[in-house]
């Protein structure tokens, strides 16, 4: 008769790495699985409400390191949808800092993204196409790094002036403030995706001839500037985290050389912790020649060994034994989940029993964690 197989398990000093803690400045996540930001659009004039509490409660009870906000405005004008978050008023702080409470309180540490949506503010919800919005609908005439659109069929954004840039970038930095009123314990900019922060990155949307455009250096002024205005109101041993597509996957885009010279720009300022790092979205013209779980891995794990930083990887990563390949070989210091997140909130257990990593479980869960 043929024995059972056992599950092969860990002393919890030797878990593999995935499953051991780590410390950015004065925060210590329980491990190195952060949910990504997912957009829900489902707050009510930016404000979350109950369905944020049980989305973003769910995965810090599923065991998560860090858990993230999905990209939250920080203006109305600057939200993708009417239905995402923001982070502009006393309203919005209040209903954060109560899941916030929550998250800490069975052991993640919360998170958000500060986002401007530029050129494609103004949409439908995903599950409702994501077009354009017309004034009838509720839409808003969006803002630009300049005045070319997303693309066909959608409006021309007004392009921002100095005046302009001023104003967001003041923005940002009351959004931090309320973020740490919050209670949040990490902040994210969201530079990638098409949205604001990656327009004026990009050579492909950045067409300026004035001090914010040319060259790689002017193209990344705005985000300088932001970061500055952010780190003014966020406390020095709080982290800061930066969202950034590493390549356009377009033809005079946005490449890998000039992604790590950027962060090798980050690391020097002394005040970025780690670059979550993705790809694509300032053009529906865009090729990505494959997609398959880790594609876009080998970008955190140049930007890791090129620029000296830390990095977060997310794309498609679907198990347990990938994620703590990408942590184990040093391919990342972190590993950002979203659509497995997504079925299965309870990801970061399902994955530590599969590795066999011992680690605690909600004890109201207890009963589930069979070996």
């Amino acid at each position: 008769m043929s024995q059972k197989p056992t599950r092969r398990t860990f002393p919890r000093e030797r878990n593999p790495r995935l499953f051991q803690p780590i410390s950015f400045r004065s925060v210590t996540a329980r491990n190195r699985l952060a949910i990504a930001p997912m957009c829900q659009y489902s707050a009510v004039e930016g404000v979350p409400g109950d369905w944020h509490m049980q989305h973003l409660g769910a995965r810090a009870v599923g065991g998560a390191g860090i858990v993230c906000v999905e990209a939250t405005g920080t203006t109305p004008e600057g939200r993708i949808s009417p239905g995402c978050t923001g982070l502009w008023n006393d309203t919005q702080v209040a209903a954060f800092a109560r899941i916030n409470a929550f998250m800490e309180s069975v052991g993640a540490v919360p998170a958000i993204q500060l986002s401007h949506a530029g050129r494609k503010a103004s949409a439908r919800a995903s599950w409702l196409g994501g077009a354009p919005l017309t004034p009838a609908e509720g839409g808003w005439h969006p803002i630009g790094a300049t005045a070319e659109p997303f693309a066909e069929g959608w409006p021309a954004p007004q392009a921002l002036d100095r005046a302009g840039i001023a104003r967001l970038v003041d923005s940002f930095g009351a959004a931090a403030a309320r973020a740490l009123k919050a209670g949040f314990k990490i902040i994210e900019l969201h530079g990638a995706h098409g949205y604001l922060i990656h327009t004026f990155l990009s050579p492909i949307s950045n067409t300026r001839s004035d001090a914010w455009g040319g060259d790689l250096k002017g193209r990344a002024r705005f985000l300088m500037e932001l970061l500055d205005s952010v780190r003014a109101h966020w406390p020095a041993e709080l982290p800061l985290f930066v969202r950034l597509s590493c390549v356009d996957w377009i033809a005079g885009g946005l490449t890998i050389a000039d992604s790590v010279e950027l962060c090798r720009w980050l690391k020097a300022r002394g005040d970025v912790d780690l670059i979550d790092c993705s790809s694509g979205g300032v053009s529906p013209r865009q090729v990505i020649p494959s997609l398959h779980p880790g594609y876009q891995v080998p970008f955190a794990e140049a930007v890791r060994r090129e620029a000296g930083i830390a990095t977060g990887a997310v794309g498609l990563i679907q198990t347990g034994h990938q994620a703590a390949d990408i942590i184990g070989n040093e391919r990342a210091d972190l590993v950002f989940i979203a659509r497995a997140a997504l079925a299965n909130p309870n990801w970061p257990l399902a994955a530590a029993r599969e590795i066999g990593a011992d680690i605690d479980w909600p004890v109201q869960y207890e009963r589930a964690n069979l070996t």
